[in-house]
């Protein structure tokens, strides 16, 4: 039984993840020792939580055997209509601030939801369409203005610390309140998945569409929860990416689709469906962190650094396909013995 359980953990992708990101973590502690430092740390958890969040909605959507590269401009959408709202008129409360973009980016995700299944045309064709109806709108409406004045309540809140430590020198640093959402969303993200009647449906027809459909399930409702569940991350992840650069640009989220395709599928999530973990998302993006900073302190250009998130998707992604087909054949003569 020991046996088959170590080789249980050493057949996983977020054991392999889990080492590469001690290996790079070390190296470039070595490079800069203030990469390890606490402070740094909570710094690289509180600036990625917008992929964070997006990368564990991604990952719902893939292990349903979809994929959505829309969730951009959905989030742009929400952000930009909720910055309207709270400057124009001026309101000063940051739950009210949280609860706009939430439905906003459920609604957009219904409408993907809707075309994916009455279609029947591949996810990643009608998103791509979504994703330049949405934000091609958007620009169309506002010219691309940006939106920089914004309430005390909705500026001071990025400054709230779960956690708060003082460096050497004085400085406060801290856990942010912005990393307890992505914190939150992994949970319910996990618990959705591993303890839900949907999470088991989810992993259902994305492992076997026929198979699911023959079996009951409903696959029109399973794709609404899917996509809307993105949706309502995309437009949570909104609200941090304003929070985090305080100020409202309407070409400041789109492009970012590649970061988020890279953790989810770096992680272990199959671009065929079924398979993909929370924990393994997570690692995801924060190996995708530690590659990103290391660029930074090797100064390589950063046009590269697509270059080197195309690499890792392609790369991640055959390595998962590989994976996929020794298990078949693993499966096959298990059968035949």
């Amino acid at each position: 039984m020991m046996r088959k359980s170590r080789w249980k953990i050493y057949n996983q992708t977020e054991f392999y993840l889990f080492i590469v990101l001690i290996v790079l973590s070390t190296i470039l502690a070595f490079v800069n020792p203030k990469f390890l430092r606490l402070e740094n740390i909570f710094d690289l958890l509180r600036n990625y939580t917008f992929l964070g969040i997006l990368a564990l909605g991604q990952l719902v959507v893939l292990i349903s055997g979809g994929i959505d590269v829309s969730f951009t401009a959905i989030a742009t959408v929400s952000q930009y209509i909720m910055g309207v709202i709270i400057s124009k008129y001026y309101i000063d409360n940051i739950l009210v601030a949280l609860a706009i973009p939430i439905p906003i980016g459920i609604a957009l995700g219904l409408v993907n939801a809707l075309l994916v299944y009455y279609t029947r045309v591949h996810p990643v064709i009608i998103t791509i369409s979504t994703l330049n109806v949405f934000y091609g709108f958007l620009m169309f409406i506002t010219s691309g203005r940006w939106i920089y004045k914004f309430p005390p309540s909705f500026r001071n809140f990025v400054q709230i610390k779960i956690l708060s430590f003082t460096s050497a020198k004085g400085t406060p640093y801290g856990l942010s309140i912005l990393t307890l959402f992505w914190i939150i969303v992994a949970v319910m993200t996990w618990f959705i998945l591993k303890h839900t009647n949907i999470g088991r449906k989810i992993y259902a027809v994305g492992g076997n569409l026929e198979a699911a459909r023959r079996a009951g399930i409903n696959i029109f409702r399973t794709y609404i929860f899917v996509y809307c569940y993105m949706g309502g991350l995309a437009g949570l992840a909104s609200f941090v990416q304003a929070q985090l650069a305080q100020i409202i640009q309407p070409n400041a989220i789109v492009g970012k689709e590649l970061d988020v395709l890279a953790a989810a599928i770096l992680g272990g999530a199959s671009v065929f469906g079924g398979s993909g973990t929370v924990p393994g998302a997570i690692l995801g993006v924060l190996l995708i962190a530690i590659i990103k900073n290391g660029l930074v302190l090797m100064r390589i250009p950063a046009y590269w650094h697509q270059v080197v998130m195309g690499a890792i998707i392609a790369g991640a992604a055959s390595v998962t396909a590989l994976q996929m087909k020794f298990k078949s054949r693993r499966m096959v003569r298990k059968n035949v013995d």
